[in-house]
């Protein structure tokens, strides 16, 4: 098995050329042969050493490609992925996984029939603040956590129609596309909850698809809050924790996909890093509030585990079956903010 592991990316909008080639072709141990863009030159132009083909066929040809990147629109993720599973490469989806529990759990079981490693793009796992909370939370100095809110607020009043994800089209919404971050991170930190209570709406005028969610999952003893909305003119705190022993309280978000896109890439000093008037404060009870260093992000960790996991020297972090849940709640959201009552959380059916 050869160590540097040839990955082709598989569309070219923004979860191609920012968040899967940009990474890709910057992770140690990965080499970002191809691409396939339909239509115009961009990839080319982006990276002129790099194949570039016009069909997921002609990629699928290229035999010594062992990794695919899917970031095609949601709406076509089950039956890209699929087509690659079926032609034995590894598979990194981008979120949302899929737009369905039950297509996930077929993806799954595909994986494994065809003895290759499934996974989804959960980056936000390594945002500077997300490593932070986690940190703070290993570190017990808020006591038992009682309140976690999570916020991902921005300010679009006019929806673009234009745009697949707002045109009111399948795979679209601010649901599916932040929801899955934010009920990642919330699973990750704190497992399965027992329950869940949601509002899916759209609250822009002339909107086509959600454009807000507030998720409330109940846990043993605490409470976690997940809101995104395309109408926060003043953004909320992107993390609230409030425990017996104090608060933390973080503004602002990751500065990484910003920096990507202006073309600054993980080489350049202080990518990842926040400056100091962004970091999160620490309120302990008998203390004066201090400022906690936000960690450095690097969405890197992502591919580079995938890697250590293709390479058997790791064990991979984001899992297909991870995903699932993920998916199985928007699902249960989705439920919830209809019927306007809480659900029950049941995983039994996991594939």
């Amino acid at each position: 098995m050869t160590d540097t592991i040839r990955a082709g990316v598989i569309g070219f909008g923004l979860a191609g050329c920012i968040f899967h080639a940009a990474v890709i072709s910057a992770t140690p141990g990965l080499e970002l042969a191809a691409i396939v863009q339909r239509k115009g030159d961009e990839a080319a132009q982006a990276y002129p050493k790099v194949q570039i083909y016009r069909s997921i066929e002609d990629l699928l040809a290229d035999a010594s490609i062992r990794l695919i990147a899917v970031g095609t629109p949601s709406f076509s993720h089950f039956e890209v992925a699929e087509q690659c599973l079926r032609a034995d490469r590894h598979v990194v989806i981008d979120k949302p996984f899929a737009l369905t529990s039950d297509e996930a759990a077929q993806l799954i079981r595909l994986a494994r029939e065809r003895k290759r490693l499934l996974s989804v793009y959960q980056n936000r796992r390594w945002d500077g603040d997300f490593k932070t909370v986690e940190k703070i939370l290993v570190s017990g100095e808020l006591g038992r956590l009682a309140t976690f809110e999570s916020h991902f607020d921005r300010f679009r009043p006019k929806p673009r129609h234009e745009v697949w994800r707002e045109n009111g089209g399948p795979g679209g919404g601010t649901l599916f596309d932040l929801g899955s971050h934010l009920i990642d991170q919330a699973l990750t930190l704190f497992g399965k909850p027992e329950s869940l209570f949601a509002s899916v709406r759209i609250d822009r005028d002339n909107g086509n698809a959600d454009d807000v969610f507030d998720i409330t999952l109940f846990y043993p003893r605490l409470t976690a809050y997940l809101r995104a909305s395309s109408l926060a003119k003043a953004a909320g705190a992107r993390f609230t924790l409030h425990g017996t022993h104090g608060s933390f309280v973080k503004f602002g978000l990751d500065p990484q996909e910003d920096a990507l896109k202006a073309g600054i890439g993980f080489d350049t000093p202080g990518f990842g890093h926040e400056p100091e008037a962004a970091w999160g404060k620490l309120y302990l009870d008998g203390a004066e509030p201090q400022s906690v260093e936000t960690e450095a992000g690097d969405y890197r960790g992502l591919y580079a585990n995938v890697r250590d996991a293709l390479l058997g020297t790791g064990k991979l972090a984001v899992t297909p079956e991870q995903a699932w849940r993920t998916t199985r709640l928007i699902e249960l959201a989705r439920e919830s903010s209809t019927q306007g009552r809480v659900l029950p959380v049941d995983f039994s059916n996991e594939p």
